[in-house]
């Protein structure tokens, strides 16, 4: 499984994911001329775009994807939240499994503030799990088999409550941040209540700008998982 970051933060995000034969795009919040750059116009092979919601930084280019004739698999929610139409357009259903070519796709709800928001639980012919989830401030389920994980770290309590006291965020962005977004603390509480034992790299996407501190995330996740940890982006 290779693993691609094409954008990863809050003004965008896309990500490329292939065992090999059929590459994946993960969100299109990103224009789908520059996703079209970062890939070397090499687009023809994508076998399908997974939209985890309708937030426009995950979202925003999903009719160049749709008439570039690549499928686009999402929740209703979403779709009626995009007004989306077309044939290439799919919906799926939370905790109903579908395929794309080699991967077997479990997708699964999240908590944002969004109708329909989903991540996803993709495995492919090589025994290999791969979890991702944005945008949401925990996850309820609990995974095994795990060998590599994307997750939004998005924020940490510490940081967010020093650029409240600092006036440079008002507390009601904080309060949204906490109740839509992963923390770092959130984060943590996750992975060890999960199997890691499998787990050969964790990707930390989606860090804020101005509040989470790339180094400290990546160490602590480091320290306590004792695995591979990379930022989205770096």
């Amino acid at each position: 499984m290779e693993i691609t970051t094409l954008a990863s933060s809050s003004k965008g995000n896309a990500y490329i994911v292939t065992d090999g034969a059929f590459p994946l795009l993960i969100e299109a919040g990103i224009p789908w001329k520059q996703i079209r750059q970062k890939l070397n116009f090499q687009t023809s092979s994508i076998a399908g775009c997974l939209i985890s919601h309708s937030h426009a930084d995950h979202s925003k280019s999903w009719q160049g994807v749709a008439k570039a004739g690549i499928d686009i698999y999402t929740s209703q929610g979403t779709i009626d939240a995009l007004g989306m139409t077309g044939h290439r357009i799919k919906p799926i259903e939370p905790l109903c499994q579908f395929q794309i070519g080699n991967w077997k796709i479990l997708p699964f709800p999240t908590e944002h503030d969004c109708d329909g928001s989903m991540g996803f639980l993709l495995a492919n012919q090589a025994a290999e799990k791969l979890l991702f989830i944005t945008d949401s401030f925990y996850c309820k389920y609990r995974f095994s088999g795990i060998t590599h994980l994307m997750i939004e770290t998005n924020h940490s309590y510490e940081i967010l409550n020093q650029n409240v006291e600092a006036g440079l965020i008002p507390q009601a962005q904080k309060n949204r941040l906490i109740q839509s977004h992963f923390s770092l603390e959130n984060v943590k509480k996750f992975l060890l209540a999960n199997d890691l034992s499998k787990v050969k790299s964790i990707h930390l996407l989606h860090l804020s700008e101005g509040n989470s501190d790339a180094e400290q995330f990546k160490r602590e996740v480091q320290e306590l998982t004792g695995k591979s940890v990379i930022v989205a982006g770096e």
